[in-house]
């Protein structure tokens, strides 16, 4: 096959990924705004995908915190303007950083996870089993997981956020000399409600975007133990490159608001 024919294919399976994730996003959509719900199980998700993901979101924000104060200690200095390190700090964690971060985070860990589950239980005929005896698919097995994602990913955006303060604190304190009181004054001086919940806003998308393909990904994986794995590899990378396309067009959304 030439390579104009390799990407016509590629170009035409993909616009059917999109169609099916679209398809699948509309059927969740429906089961995640009617009951029942499984509470027990959507705190068992909320547990695996939410609290264990918190060290790894802390340790990311802490030092994206500190990294950009200080590249930002030495960048402003050159005008005379440090002391504005809390302003860019803050308005750069909340708005940008600390949601796009933390969603490609969970999107490597929880997704990739998502996907693994669903398909394994998909190359093994569980979900068709359960098909068989009545049950939803999709109300069992996506609509908890995405109910927990979209509950976790804000709140570890807002955990992410004050970590990636205290990190631009401590660079603050340590490089600069500065008082924490005069940090945390910058830092609140130019926040706006605006701004949280335009990153709580980005984090919701977020959550539901990779909740979709990672649950479409493995509920369409054949192929075995290494159809489960290219799976999982395609959800990482289209998560990644989902959330980075997302919040181009959300960044433009929120500020024409």
């Amino acid at each position: 096959m030439s390579i104009f024919g390799r990407l016509y294919d590629l170009t035409w399976r993909r616009v059917r990924h999109l169609g099916g994730v679209a398809l699948l996003g509309r059927a969740v959509a429906a089961r995640l705004v009617t009951p029942p719900w499984d509470g027990r199980e959507i705190i068992r998700q909320l547990e695996a995908m939410g609290v264990r993901s918190t060290n790894l979101a802390a340790v990311i924000a802490l030092f994206t915190g500190m990294v950009l104060a200080l590249q930002t200690a030495y960048t402003l200095a050159a005008f005379g303007a440090k002391l504005y390190i809390g302003e860019v700090v803050g308005l750069s964690l909340i708005r940008e950083l600390g949601p796009v971060l933390t969603a490609l985070m969970v999107g490597g860990r929880v997704g990739s996870g998502i996907t693994a589950e669903l398909g394994s239980m998909t190359v093994s005929e569980q979900v068709e089993a359960m098909r068989s005896l009545g049950a939803d698919p999709l109300r069992k097995l996506v609509a908890p997981r995405m109910l927990a994602l979209l509950m976790g990913l804000p709140l570890l955006v807002v955990f992410a956020d004050i970590a990636g303060i205290f990190g631009g604190l401590l660079i603050s304190t340590w490089e600069l000399g500065l008082t924490p009181g005069f940090y945390f004054s910058h830092v609140l001086r130019l926040l706006q409600f605006g701004d949280f919940l335009s990153g709580i806003g980005k984090s919701v998308f977020f959550a539901f975007a990779i909740g979709l393909i990672a649950s479409y990904n493995g509920l369409s994986a054949t192929g075995g133990a290494d159809g489960v794995g290219k799976a999982t590899t395609d959800t990482v990378v289209a998560v990644a490159i989902t959330v980075l396309v997302l919040d181009f067009f959300l960044t433009k959304l929120f500020l024409a608001l």
